[in-house]
């Protein structure tokens, strides 16, 4: 299974362990350093083209990628989002060209424009970096999409898919279901007669490079993590608990970097105009009608 550690082909190597406990916007942070570091991303940012689409956790993938800062990551830099146990779509308008794009970086530099417009330039060597809602055992990971056009990943997919360039998919393993081709199966859009939130699909991406909390030890240090435990309270609701195992060194490096990333801020709540679900009595149509 793709979260099995590639660090099991080193076990007879001295090796010591650690326990860590991650929350959401803790392991959002982690997942962004380890993309930043990845070959292709750092090949593309040199020579090619790279989309980093709007989500939560691509908006830390920004900062890394970017050296910026996000102030407001669900105004600025979200289209859909989870929020007060619903389904929600960013309705805020976006009054600045940097805010309402896609970041699209041609080697190395901001270009302000739709992402798109610069999809037919895509080569293998390009990269499409999205994020996902939904991550199963096998590593396939899939994203929930509302809008009838099937969203960012209905634009992307065709010229992605086409040219076999890297769809990178950092998603936290909070995310972690039985199986997305399952639960894509049994969602859309006009699937439901009721729903708390927007009524949504489940898009399966094929072929993407899953970046996990596992993956992003071992791209960032060299350790073997397992995943043990999930959940909280008192605004650890969703966090993730795993087993590091490595070489001493190693160990010590990571837990260096487990320090610097404990107490990230969690993703503010949008300020936009949030439709209740209870409000249309829960309703899909009327639901869908709210979108911006």
């Amino acid at each position: 299974m793709f979260y099995n550690s590639l660090y099991q082909d080193k076990k007879n190597e001295a090796s010591v362990s650690a326990l860590v406990a991650l929350t959401p916007s803790e392991s959002k942070r982690l997942i962004a350093k380890a993309v930043a570091t990845l070959p292709a991303v750092k090949q593309a940012m040199e020579k090619g083209l790279v989309v980093i689409a709007r989500g939560s956790t691509n908006a830390f993938v920004a900062e890394e990628i970017m050296g910026i800062i996000i102030e407001k990551k669900a105004d600025e830099y979200c289209r859909g989002f989870i929020v007060d146990g619903e389904l929600h779509a960013n309705r805020k308008p976006h009054t600045e060209r940097s805010i309402g794009y896609d970041f699209v970086l041609r080697r190395g530099k901001l270009e302000e424009i739709d992402f798109q417009e610069v999809m037919k330039e895509f080569t293998a060597d390009d990269v499409f970096i999205k994020g996902a809602n939904a991550i199963d055992n096998t590593g396939e990971a899939g994203v929930l999409a509302a809008g009838t056009a099937a969203g960012t990943i209905g634009k992307a997919m065709p010229s992605v898919s086409l040219v076999a360039a890297h769809l990178i998919v950092p998603v936290g393993l909070e995310k972690l279901v039985p199986s997305v081709a399952k639960a894509s199966r049994s969602c859309g859009v006009f699937h439901f007669k009721y729903s708390t939130g927007l009524p949504c699909a489940l898009i399966p991406m094929i072929n993407a490079k899953v970046v996990t909390e596992i993956q992003a030890f071992e791209v960032l240090a060299g350790v073997g993590a397992t995943q043990v435990a999930s959940g909280g309270i008192g605004g650890s609701e969703g966090t993730v608990v795993l087993s590091l195992e490595g070489s001493e060194t190693a160990i010590e490096k990571v837990f260096k970097l487990v320090r610097a990333i404990k107490g990230e801020s969690v993703v503010e709540h949008p300020s936009g105009k949030i439709t209740l679900s209870a409000s249309l009595d829960y309703n899909p149509i009327a639901l869908r009608n709210t979108l911006p």
